[in-house]
């Protein structure tokens, strides 16, 4: 846009904000800034972009690293972000982000992964700060991330800008892989929701082939862009340990094989198969140690008492949350790296870490992995502790296959899963969401009456 536009929309668009005082509406006042404004144009220039994340911000799991690598890019890209989150959380200096978060009821600290009541409430309490943003500035985009998706999909029609749905998850798989509830009333009302941020939206990315093939299935392949995390868990932040610190300070002597597994400890992760796996290799390779960094305190106790009863005490070490940062330098450490995961579809940020990482993989032989390891990169193995432990010890005792494995998994990730290529694919999402029609209301219903085709 011009200055000169911009400086003939500024007065009625201050009149617009002092209209709402005025008439209490609004929707009517958000309707009148967009009227004023001129038409998207697919000129390609920097933009400012509405960001609605609810998730804590930043925290070290997989949401919020996706959404970090996402705003890092855009940043990257010459666009800016205001980002409006929960009120949990780190803030993070990114370049061209504006943190904004919501109001913290007093006795929220923490909000768990997956649905929940709490994350209801707090989704609820991003609106005054979302309402307040959209009518105090002019935006070329929003952006939404998981169920916020509603709202922006809402709020662009009003605005009448483009939005861009992350869809870092299917809402009615997440009822199975949280064991949330087996209601088939709700679990239709997240197929509703998913079904309007989808057809709601100009661009859809995906993060997985998985989540790729379910809005091809919805119809809506042509929206949809698949951008991998391939990032991961990485940030930025210097490392404040080396592989020989964490060897010390978690007295893991300098040549004993250690294999590490990182991540939550939520029950679809498959923490309970690798401390079964764990007390097998107890058995046979008493000099192995099983690194395990992750999870909260309560879920850290219960499977350090899990590992007593097995048998795997001798052999495991819990250490609990670490940061970010640090993650390398255990990655460094190690000899072996493990996704025990038992079930769901998502590919693991941790898989492309690891893929980096210059260690061999063993992982479970499921979709969540097979849709970025093969075998030609990575022991894929049933889930089953026994079949897990006997991979991991052959792994021990031949060095010369995790050689190859390293060798294999690094090429993997040089070659499709680099940095260069997230960015330009990133690139590629915003390219074409202002380029794309604004006819996302009548897509919808084409959508549902069968004619709107891949």
């Amino acid at each position: 846009m011009s200055d000169s536009i911009g400086a003939t929309c500024a007065p009625l668009y201050r009149s617009a904000q002092k209209g709402v005082t005025a008439s209490g509406s609004v929707r009517y006042n958000l309707r009148l800034i967009a009227d004023i404004l001129p038409e998207v144009t697919t000129e390609r220039r920097p933009r400012r972009i509405l960001m609605l994340a609810p998730e804590p911000f930043f925290e070290p799991r997989g949401t919020p690293f996706s959404e970090y690598h996402r705003i890092k890019a855009l940043g990257e890209l010459g666009h800016s972000v205001d980002l409006v989150t929960y009120p949990l959380g780190r803030d993070v200096a990114l370049p061209n982000l504006t943190i904004y978060r919501a109001w913290r009821p007093p006795f929220v600290r923490k909000v768990r992964i997956g649905p929940s009541f709490i994350k209801l409430l707090l989704d609820g309490l991003m609106l005054p700060t979302i309402l307040r943003l959209a009518l105090r500035n002019r935006y070329d985009a929003v952006h939404s991330h998981e169920e916020m998706g509603l709202i922006g999909v809402w709020l662009s029609r009003v605005l009448r800008i483009p939005h861009l749905y992350d869809m870092h998850s299917s809402l009615p798989q997440q009822l199975t892989n949280f064991t949330y509830s087996g209601s088939s009333a709700l679990r239709k009302g997240f197929e509703w929701a998913e079904h309007r941020m989808v057809f709601g939206s100009e661009v859809v990315i995906t993060i997985c082939q998985e989540l790729q093939d379910t809005v091809e299935s919805m119809g809506a392949g042509e929206r949809a862009l698949l951008i991998e995390n391939v990032m991961g868990g990485d940030v930025e932040d210097p490392p404040s340990m080396s592989a020989a610190d964490v060897r010390r300070r978690w007295n893991i002597a300098p040549n004993a094989p250690l294999v590490l597994y990182t991540g939550t400890f939520e029950a679809y992760q498959g923490v309970d198969l690798l401390i079964e796996a764990s007390a097998s290799i107890a058995r046979s390779h008493p000099e192995v140690r099983v690194l395990a960094v992750g999870g909260e305190a309560a879920q850290v106790d219960a499977a350090r008492a899990r590992a007593v009863a097995s048998g795997a005490a001798d052999v495991m070490i819990f250490t609990g949350q670490q940061p970010a940062r640090d993650i390398p330098a255990f990655l460094a450490a190690c000899d072996v790296l493990v996704s025990p995961r038992r079930r769901g579809t998502n590919t693991p940020l941790k898989i492309y870490s690891y893929l980096r990482s210059g260690k061999p993989i063993v992982a479970t032989d499921l979709l969540t992995h097979t849709q970025v390891l093969s075998p030609a990169v990575a022991r894929l193995v049933p889930v089953d502790a026994m079949a897990f432990a006997r991979s991991i010890a052959d792994l021990i005792d031949r060095p010369e296959e995790r050689e190859r494995l390293s060798r294999a998994a690094a090429a993997l990730a040089a070659e499709k899963y680099s940095r260069e290529a997230y960015v330009r694919r990133t690139d590629q999402a915003y390219a074409r969401l202002f380029d794309a029609p604004r006819d996302a209301p009548d897509s919808t219903n084409r959508a549902r009456s069968g004619m709107v085709r891949q």
